[in-house]
């Protein structure tokens, strides 16, 4: 069974206005989700889970069932707020979705198989998916062991403000030992600089990784959400703004040895949309790509 493909577009309306309103890219109105696909496809994924609002269902369908249903096994689940284990109901004035933890949970009853996990909004590179896949392609159904596509920094960040990225810290075995939170991450002439606690600039190498949560994980993973999701509504289930955070069940399963996270590096420039000065930018990248003939200018022509 190949592996399947888990992504993340339950906060693709509040990005974009409304998903009929999602971004043109391509000379033929794709969007920076339609070549992650067709990267994902090619790369050898069959399934494709989009995790989204119900009520973006419709759109969601008008937009990618029928140019994707001779090309995958399509699924839409739903992340929604009353989506809780036994026990627990939404507090009052929480507006919030539960976070990217939570996101993936949602999928547990479409995914069966070693899944990937990508932003909706985020452009990763083909060989990012190869290398993905191969990884998924290795593991047992129940595998412990998960994986983080590592961008290096430099190939992150935006030129026209900062960012905030989860920065990788690896063993020499090339396994997660944590992820640093760094908000505020920029150029600063030919350095790249983040500000600390203090508000203090500190410099950091543009060549250590980074998590752009492009991510691999087994069906076992589904137990560890399970689990860890009741712990954070015991604690956090009033507060209105916590989020289950995937680094989060991460750290707690590194500091617990029941899993580990193999860190898989990439060369691949990964790209988005974070400021509006951004978008010429990403249209150009990717009119070069199809220069370059990794694309073809129209994506599905069936």
């Amino acid at each position: 069974m190949a592996p399947s493909l888990v992504i993340l577009a339950a906060g693709m309306g509040s990005r974009y206005g409304g998903v009929k309103q999602i971004d043109q890219f391509g000379p033929h109105g794709e969007t920076i989700l339609d070549y992650s696909i067709y990267d994902a496809l090619k790369a050898g994924f069959e399934k494709i889970v989009f995790v989204i609002r119900r009520e973006l269902e419709s759109d969601f369908k008008a937009v990618f069932g029928d140019k994707l249903k001779n090309h995958a096994d399509v699924r839409f689940v739903f992340q929604e707020l009353d989506h809780l284990p036994d026990g627990f109901k939404v507090p009052a004035g929480r507006q919030k979705p539960w976070g990217t933890a939570h996101a993936v949970l949602v999928a547990q009853e479409a995914v069966q198989e070693p899944f990937g996990v990508i932003n909706a909004d985020d452009f990763y590179g083909q060989t990012s998916y190869q290398t993905l896949i191969q990884f998924l392609n290795q593991q047992p159904v129940n595998g412990n062991e998960y994986a983080i596509v590592g961008y290096r920094l430099d190939k992150t960040l935006s030129k026209h403000g900062s960012v905030s990225r989860g920065v990788c810290q690896i063993d020499a075995q090339g396994h997660l030992q944590k992820i640093v939170e760094r908000t505020k991450i920029y150029w600063k002439g030919e350095k790249i600089v983040f500000l600390d606690e203090d508000g203090n600039e500190q410099t950091i190498d543009g060549s250590v990784p980074v998590s752009m949560n492009m991510m691999g994980y087994t069906p076992k993973f589904f137990d560890y959400l399970n689990e860890y999701f009741v712990e954070f509504l015991k604690e956090k289930v009033n507060d209105v703004k916590a989020e289950f955070f995937l680094t989060w069940v991460l750290d707690q399963l590194i500091n617990t040895g029941k899993a580990k996270v193999k860190i898989l590096p990439t060369n691949e420039e990964w790209f988005g949309v974070t400021y509006k000065e951004d978008k010429p930018v990403v249209k150009e990248k990717i009119r070069q790509l199809i220069a370059q003939g990794k694309y073809p200018e129209k994506l599905w022509n069936s």
